[in-house]
């Protein structure tokens, strides 16, 4: 893993009372905007300030607030966090073994270290040449009238951690496919982290753009990993243009010992067809924030998930599916199974504008608890203002059927066999579903590994 050799320190204290905006972040904001390069595009120096004003405004969410109320951020309010200001360390300080466990064979890939773009360990050259695939930092220095128009897509408003990553917006990925252009084979973005070299806490923010254009196909993947601990807090946006056909996938496979808070912003025309699997596997506490706008008639807009939490992790969804305009579809299906104390959250809505008639929305939530002492909240949700739409939302928190263990059992399988097997089916019918073939098979066998009797489980499948 890369070494860093520039750091500054953010501290907070606890006289610092959480849900106000401690000073010592706004301090290390101006710090921030100095070692920036002067010839920043004025666009996004504006959005750099809206982003901190923003988060100066609302401070860090607190239990008080009903979007957050299940979920503490106390630990990233009160806590000391380095911020790397230094780039990548050179391809000689890192090694390339390392990131191997985390890629597969991808048309590009894009590798980040703590945020920063590291070109040595990336390459392109499964890509058409009309499509660009690179560091955000680059294409804002290439071509700042591509990317001005779509940067910004998540609101500052009410998320804190998105107005934290925008008033620190500087490198990511930015994909750009033009219009009728077939990227043929995955982009992979991967994002590594890991604590500093004396064990401090270092935190990232990288932000991601992606545009399809009209008629354009695209499968991109993100992956999220590290060692030891840190901060992520992260923004993607997506842009599906008319007729647009993007496959999204996100992998988070951060450290236990990591904060992974996120923010995944669509804006979908007239015609596309976005879909996205998200898959949280790690990191101690986890937030995952969705939000969907389909913005022209006949969209067609999937969102599924699958979460995995045992120990003491903390695993938050919130979703919020706009229906802007008639004749669109969308269904969403996220499962969790979840073992030991763990905690997860599920909350979705779907809100159908008046006008959107013909409306298509699912939203399904199911948790699958292993243990007695895991708890899950569920509570999808449906605000709709038209009158000619056909909308349905559910959830369930259980545990295995004692009915189907008794069947497997009295085939001849044993009875943790039985229940690892039952948790493997649960599990997989959303890792099915995923359309990128060596990120699918990964996840399978992740899941071999994890069930007890995994051997067994693996023969009867």
């Amino acid at each position: 893993m890369a070494t860093m050799t520039e750091t500054t320190e953010i501290k907070t204290t606890e006289t610092e009372p959480i849900g106000l905006a401690p000073t010592s972040w706004l301090a290390e904001h101006e710090h921030f905007l100095r070692e920036l390069p002067a010839d920043q595009p004025a666009a996004v120096q504006a959005l750099r300030r809206q982003g901190i004003e923003r988060f100066a405004a609302l401070g860090f969410p607190t239990l008080q607030q009903e979007a957050w109320r299940l979920t503490n951020v106390a630990a990233i309010a009160r806590g000391t966090f380095v911020f790397r200001e230094d780039g990548p360390a050179s391809s000689g300080e890192i090694d390339p073994e390392e990131i191997l466990p985390h890629t597969f064979a991808a048309a590009a890939q894009l590798v980040f270290i703590d945020g920063r773009f590291a070109p040595a360990l990336s390459h392109r050259a499964g890509l058409p040449d009309e499509v660009f695939a690179g560091s955000l930092v680059e294409a804002l220095e290439r071509w700042p009238g591509e990317v001005e128009p779509h940067l910004g897509l998540a609101a500052t408003d009410v998320n804190p951690f998105v107005a934290l990553n925008t008033a620190f917006l500087r490198d990511g990925a930015f994909v750009k496919v033009p219009r009728g252009v077939a990227a043929a084979g995955p982009i992979h973005l991967l994002f590594l982290s890991s604590e500093g070299p004396d064990g401090e806490t270092v935190v990232s923010f990288p932000r991601n753009l992606i545009v399809a254009g009209e008629t354009s196909q695209v499968t991109v993947v993100e992956t999220y990993a590290g060692t030891g601990a840190y901060f992520t807090c992260a923004v993607t946006e997506l842009v599906t243009g008319p007729g647009a056909v993007v496959d999204h996938c996100k992998v988070q496979r951060e450290s236990r010992e990591a904060f992974h808070i996120a923010t995944f912003q669509i804006l979908a025309e007239r015609d596309s067809a976005p879909s996205s699997h998200s898959i949280s596997i790690g990191g101690g506490l986890v937030r995952n924030d969705i939000n969907a706008v389909l913005a022209g008639e006949g969209v067609d807009c999937i969102l599924n998930g699958l979460y995995l939490a045992e120990g003491r992790q903390h695993v938050d969804t919130h979703m919020r599916v706009e229906h802007a305009a008639a004749h669109c579809a969308s269904h969403e299906l996220y499962k969790g199974v979840l073992d030991g104390k763990a905690r997860a959250v599920f909350d979705g809505l779907i809100y159908v504008h008046k006008g959107a008639q013909k409306t298509d929305a699912k939203q399904s939530n199911r948790n699958l608890l292993l243990s007695r002492d895991a708890i899950a909240n569920s509570n999808p949700q449906l605000e709709i203002f038209a009158d000619d739409v056909k909308c349905t939302h559910g959830s369930t928190v259980g545990q295995l059927d004692d009915d189907a263990i008794f069947y497997l059992r009295s085939r001849g399988i044993g009875e943790e066999a039985a229940r690892s097997l039952l948790t493997y089916a649960f599990a997989s019918d959303v890792v099915e579903r995923i359309k990128v073939e060596p990120v699918r098979r990964d996840l399978e066998e992740l899941l071999f590994a994890r069930l007890p009797q995994g051997e067994v489980v693996r023969q009867a499948v």
